[in-house]
């Protein structure tokens, strides 16, 4: 099997009931709203069609609730792995985003004191480090076949550059990983070969914007 195609792909998790627009993080009961599931629904689609015989997702609810149309639809059950969880933070539970002023408070500028570690939460080289430890026991897992991991975007968009060999420092607002995208990371025998990148629930969040955009004219 050393010559075979193995095929991880990385999914983030759709979107999230969050009417407080709360950083949530790692904070327990944030599920996916309607829309969300939505584009879970999306993502099970196409994936719907390839030799999946291994999923696993992060233990937070929006990556179960992600990981459960897919894992129906190839009827498996869902491994669960801490290594897959949200990137851990310093700000969750509060209101602020990149763009939005807050950070500007003093009281936060300790915090944010060494972007390139990054000194507000966990550092990105150990994020990197555990993803590719889930990564490689999904490629095993899945040997000559496909795997499906639901995660959540930092850890995904790290662990990319990581495999790609890039710096993990970056700036937020660039990150290639929408909701319910899919980055597949595609090895031949034991070795990374390439990494692809789709977006199945691109339509319903162009769908989404268009609304809200009609709501506030």
């Amino acid at each position: 099997m050393s010559g075979s195609t193995t095929v991880v792909h990385l999914l983030r998790h759709g979107e999230v009931h969050n009417p407080a627009g709360i950083l949530y993080g790692r904070i327990p009961g944030f599920g996916l709203s309607e829309l969300g599931r939505e584009m879970a629904l999306a993502a099970a689609e196409r994936l719907a069609g390839r030799d999946v015989v291994h999923v696993g997702a992060s233990p937070l609810q929006r990556a179960q609730e992600t990981a459960e149309p897919i894992a129906a639809s190839h009827r498996m059950d869902i491994t669960t792995y801490d290594g897959l969880i949200e990137a851990g933070n310093s700000f969750e539970g509060l209101r602020v985003g990149v763009g939005d002023g807050a950070l500007r408070r003093p009281k936060y500028w300790w915090r944010l004191r060494d972007p390139f570690r990054p000194s507000w939460g966990e550092a990105y080289l150990d994020i990197a480090r555990r993803m590719m430890d889930v990564i490689e026991k999904a490629r095993v897992a899945a040997e000559g076949a496909e795997a499906v991991l639901v995660s959540h975007q930092l850890p995904i968009w790290t662990v990319r550059r990581f495999a790609e060999r890039k710096r993990l420092w970056h700036d937020p607002r660039r990150r290639q990983c929408a909701l319910a995208s899919i980055t597949s990371f595609v090895y031949e025998g034991p070795s990374l070969d390439r990494v692809e990148y789709s977006e199945p629930a691109a339509h319903l969040i162009l769908q989404s914007e268009s609304a809200q955009k009609a709501k506030g004219a």
